[in-house]
This record gives C-alpha cells, sequence and structure tokens, in this order.
C-alpha cells in the first residue's frame, strides 16, 4: 500500500529526526484529513479480504505499507493498521526501515 501522497513529517525540521512510533510524528500523519480518508478505503479493502480469507480458510495475510524514505508515513499507518485490527487478528508488525531506537 503506497502512501507517498500523504502529508511528509520529513519536511518538518522538528519531525524529520523522529518515526512514525514517535507520538508526534504519528498525529501528523494520522490526524491529517487526506490520512483518514485513505484510512476508511484501506480498511474496507482490508476487512474485505479478511472476510474473504476467512471464507477460505486462509491464515496468513502480509500487509506492506511503503513511503519514500520508510520513517515517517508508513510506519504511522502501519501502526495505526496493527492497533486497529491486532484486537481481532493476530498481528505481527516489523518496520523494516525505521531507525532503531524511536
Amino acid at each position: 500500500i503506497d502512501v507517498r501522497f500523504l502529508p511528509n513529517p520529513f519536511y518538518i525540521e522538528e519531525l524529520r529526526s523522529k518515526t512514525g512510533n514517535d507520538r508526534e510524528v504519528y498525529d501528523y500523519v494520522i490526524k491529517a484529513s487526506q490520512t483518514q480518508d485513505y484510512i476508511r478505503h484501506i480498511k474496507a479493502m482490508l476487512d474485505y479480504v479478511f472476510m474473504q480469507y476467512r471464507m477460505q480458510n486462509k491464515n496468513h495475510l502480509m500487509i506492506a505499507i511503503g513511503c519514500t524514505g520508510g520513517q515517517h508515513r508508513s510506519v504511522s499507518i502501519a501502526n495505526w493498521l496493527y492497533r486497529h485490527y491486532s484486537d481481532q487478528y493476530q498481528c505481527f508488525i516489523s518496520h523494516r526501515d525505521a531507525r532503531v531506537g524511536s
């Protein structure tokens, strides 16, 4: 899922060195109206996919979120999705490109 069109915290000096694991970056990304609209679309698609997987007795689905640097937008969206779905499904999350320690 490509999120490169969402507002980019990289261009905000005080957010640049942080990641989507930091509350300030997460809030900046998630609270944007574009993001809220996109999340509704992603959630609708994933709800449909999860239902189809259940109907076919499939139990493994991998979702990848991508942005330019892998630090801000993709991490924030992945964290939102993880929090939203982890009470319904067994979920695991990994941020391949996010700097360690953020």
